[in-house]
């Protein structure tokens, strides 16, 4: 009598061991949407080590006008 009640609670306690823990992925995460708008890239950085005055700034002048 004793042999088959310990049979038993090893039986249930070893099921319910191997059913804890993640095992795997339980559930899906919801899938981010893209961006309305791009936002606008940053202006390259001046490879100039002083900002550049007005005079040495070169101008031409706009044809058609």
């Amino acid at each position: 009598m004793r042999r088959p009640i310990l049979l038993l609670l090893t039986c249930l306690a070893l099921v319910a061991i191997a059913g804890c823990g993640n095992k795997g992925p339980l559930y899906y995460a919801k899938p981010t949407p893209p961006p309305l708008h791009q936002a606008p890239a940053p202006a390259p950085a001046s490879t100039a080590a002083a900002p550049a005055s007005a005079s040495s700034v070169e101008t031409k002048p706009l044809s058609g006008s």
